[in-house]
């Protein structure tokens, strides 16, 4: 990409300095370096507005953009349904929505109904809003309890924050919405104390029981759960969790709830991260990969039963989910995902995932060996990373500042890669890769080069 002039782009960062609050960043003053401003993409890579090339191993720095960028394709059918229709509330229908809910189900097995919004804090925000009103409906308002887990992260409003276990996330912002529980996480690297090590799945999942006894099974109305902790770590539950974890939902009659936000829409080697492991959810919810960042749009997705619950006529005045998203009634966003969904399939990425996945996966076991500093390298498919420890043995995290200087070394290095940011006390100490599903192998090399020379710099 040639550069921009240099007065244009001058004003430009100007301007972004004066006028623009960027999300997780520090206010900083103006004499320090500029900010990264993006703009232009292309298939894995993305250039500033200096004209410096980048390749962009997170998918747009938040897991989104799985096709790639420059999708033309995605352009022109968002740009005619725009033209033809742009907006109408969901009171009503359109055709994207109804032709994405169908071809959406279609991979979501035992799944029926889909309620369309615009992010993934409020695709949970309708879950949570679900769950209470059944709780009224069926259970006199008991059974109203949300469960979630340590370490996972649900979303960025107050509600969606109450369900998020991650400390340095939700410090500042309380009180929270009452009804929320944490059970312990199940991180088989870093496990509880006491916990049984060879059969740590069972165990971690026994330890939401405990919880859900200590509440009163009878007021727990929903546990909510990543498919695969995400900024939390990259963490995936150890061998038996997920069986026990149904076991346990069933014989307390709680709903399942798994947010693919991060997860869905390809980026683990399926359709859902959930399918890996043989769960049957009541609601999932997504948002981020459903249409790769080229319009807003989320889906809560709930089974018929879950849906039949609003039909009950106690009530005919009442008898209906009272709830309205004004942008989910945007065509823009299933026109997108519409397409974005035909890419994953046309190009068998779904295929290059589970390939380049596992390439991935070998790439940075050889860093491991190479480096100390590397404790466990962890995920699944396009979603990876490892942790960052001063001494293998003990486990004791690196600080965040260390974490920060491999990114920003990187960075340096024209490559993109994140990190978890600011979440916990202790544990901000993982670097993550997502790159988007068109990766190649050289892609793959050109991520690990960079941290190569990264970690040895260190």
């Amino acid at each position: 990409m040639k550069e921009i002039d240099g007065a244009d782009f001058r004003r430009n960062i100007d301007l972004d300095r004066k006028h623009v609050w960027h999300h997780l960043s520090q206010h900083k003053p103006y004499e320090e370096s500029d900010p990264l401003m993006i703009v232009k993409g292309e298939g894995m890579r993305v250039w500033d507005v200096k004209g410096n090339e980048y390749l962009d191993a997170v998918s747009g720095a938040v897991w989104t953009v799985n096709v790639g960028y420059g999708r033309t394709e995605i352009a022109d059918a968002v740009r005619d349904q725009l033209v033809t229709m742009n907006y109408f509330a969901q009171t009503a229908g359109n055709v994207p929505a109804a032709q994405f809910a169908e071809k959406l189900l279609d991979k979501m097995p035992g799944m029926s109904r889909v309620y369309y919004s615009n992010s993934g804090s409020e695709a949970n925000e309708k879950c949570f809003k679900m769950v209470r009103q059944i709780a009224e409906k069926k259970y006199g308002g008991v059974k109203h309890k949300i469960l979630f887990r340590e370490r996972d992260y649900h979303g960025t409003t107050i509600t969606a924050l109450s369900a998020t276990g991650q400390f340095e996330r939700k410090n500042q912002y309380g009180p929270f919405t009452p009804g929320f529980v944490e059970v312990p996480h199940c991180c088989e690297y870093r496990p509880q104390e006491g916990a049984d090590l060879e059969n740590y799945g069972v165990w971690a999942a026994d330890q939401i029981e405990k919880v859900i006894l200590e509440e009163g099974p009878e007021t727990v109305g929903a546990l909510c759960l990543e498919p695969i902790t995400a900024g939390g770590g990259i963490i995936e539950a150890p061998v038996g969790y997920w069986d026990r974890v149904q076991e346990i939902c069933k014989k307390y009659d709680i709903l399942l709830h798994i947010d693919e936000v991060v997860c869905g829409l390809g980026r683990t080697g399926k359709w859902f991260g959930y399918q890996h492991y043989g769960i049957k959810p009541d609601i999932v919810t997504m948002a981020k990969g459903v249409a790769s960042g080229y319009a807003a749009i989320s889906c809560t997705v709930t089974t018929e039963a879950v849906f039949d619950v609003f039909k009950e006529p106690e009530d005919p005045r009442m008898d209906y989910f009272r709830d309205i998203s004004t942008f989910g009634g945007c065509t823009a966003g299933p026109a997108a995902a519409l397409v974005n969904m035909q890419i994953i399939e046309d190009e068998n990425l779904l295929d290059n995932v589970n390939v380049q996945g596992e390439y991935l996966k070998i790439r940075l076991n050889e860093l491991k060996a190479k480096y100390e500093v590397i404790g466990d390298v962890r995920g699944k498919g396009l979603f990876a990373g490892f942790e960052m420890v001063k001494d293998r043995i003990t486990k004791e995290p690196v600080c965040e500042s260390v974490v920060a200087k491999v990114v920003a070394a990187c960075l340096s290095y024209g490559v993109i890669i994140g990190r978890t940011n600011r979440s916990f006390k202790a544990l901000n100490n993982n670097i993550c890769l997502s790159p988007p599903l068109i990766v190649t192998k050289n892609d793959i090399d050109v991520i690990i080069d960079s941290l190569d020379k990264a970690l040895a710099d260190l």
